[in-house]
């Protein structure tokens, strides 16, 4: 069958064989090994900072850029909420799927906006799709204000990537993921960080193994039910921050 045949019935079997594929990475001990050292590398030598999105640094895995683009634009949210900003890369993305979805908003919640990276959000071609909270994400002055904004949004996603204690986390979680709509995502990101090496130094960071975003997401989902990680995302990407940490909304409950 030629690469580009696009008939019903091709369309089907590729499907298929993409899922088929996608199970046996979920049962591929060695290439998932391979992809976890190749993560410890990618932390040490800084690699996710290489990449920017339409001019703006993102400070995430390339494959996490993608699996992000795909969930926005499957779910076609009315509001994405993103804790932790940064240079606002990941607030650019978020910003031109529903640009290209032709609707919708991106909150971005930062403790602390730089004004360099302030001015250049503020200033970017997407700024009309955004919206800056400064203040602790956990803040219930902050998370209040959130809520409201949200409060109009039959869609909602959420990406939380902030401070990435166990404390804080389970308290993001707490505050944001009850927005998220049914069959929609909340994605915690450095998930990854319970993963790394037991000797892994994480200069001055109080996160470690055992405080990190993946402890809280497994403390958090054991009493949400209308929760569940949906591992077919981590294995069709292999290499994430986000291992246990695309959680889905299965019900309403």
């Amino acid at each position: 069958m030629p690469y580009l045949e696009t008939t019903p019935d091709a369309e089907a079997g590729y499907l298929v064989e993409k899922k088929t594929r996608i199970a046996a990475f979920a049962q591929d001990e060695a290439f998932r090994a391979l992809s976890n050292a190749w993560r410890i590398e990618a932390l040490k030598k800084k690699y996710m900072n290489n990449y920017s999105w339409l001019g703006r640094p993102i400070i995430q895995l390339p494959t996490d850029i993608v699996a992000i683009q795909e969930i926005i634009w499957a779910v076609k949210p009315d509001l994405v909420i993103e804790t932790g900003i940064a240079h606002g890369g990941s607030l650019i993305l978020s910003a031109s799927i529903l640009e290209l979805l032709g609707h919708g908003k991106v909150i971005g919640v930062d403790i602390d906006i730089r004004s360099h990276n302030r001015h250049a959000i503020e200033n970017h071609h997407l700024a009309h799709r955004i919206q800056i909270i400064e203040g602790s994400s956990v803040d219930p002055d902050i998370v209040a204000k959130v809520h409201s904004e949200a409060k109009d949004a039959a869609k909602i996603v959420v990406l939380l990537d902030s401070n990435h204690t166990h404390e804080h986390v389970f308290a993001e979680l707490n505050a944001y993921a009850n927005l998220v709509s049914v069959n929609s995502y909340c994605v915690v990101f450095d998930t990854f960080i319970e993963d790394m090496p037991d000797d892994y130094i994480w200069n001055e960071r109080p996160w470690g193994k055992g405080n990190n975003p993946k402890t809280a997401v497994w403390e958090w989902i054991k009493h949400h039910p209308e929760f569940a990680v949906d591992h077919s995302i981590e294995d069709r990407l292999l290499v994430t921050s986000a291992p246990n940490g695309f959680l889905q909304r299965v019900s309403q409950l």
